[in-house]
């Protein structure tokens, strides 16, 4: 599902809500999410699961065309660990309303 398919269906359930404002919510909360994540901080929704932000040391690599060694440097990459509700609903095979 992207961003506008999860506006749209949202959007088809609360129809008292303006499509426009739907998008706004949808975009605010994310955009919260990325800050946090940006400022190094952990993010958990509770029953849904927790982003946090993983990094990854420098290190020698290769190229894959050439076989040369490549240094690769220091990265910082979004994790994300579901929490247990969510793994309940998925192995349980319920589905969501």
């Amino acid at each position: 599902m992207i961003k506008s398919e999860l506006v749209a269906r949202l959007t088809a359930r609360y129809p008292h809500l303006y499509h426009r404002d739907v998008e706004r919510i949808v975009t605010t909360v994310l955009d919260s999410i990325t800050k946090a994540l940006a400022a190094g901080h952990r993010v958990e929704l509770r029953g849904f699961g927790a982003f946090s932000v993983k990094t990854r040391p420098s290190r020698m690599g290769r190229n894959p065309r050439t076989g040369e060694p490549v240094a690769v440097g220091q990265k910082r990459a979004p994790f994300f660990r579901t929490g247990k509700e969510l793994r309940e609903r998925l192995n349980n095979g319920k589905s969501p309303e």
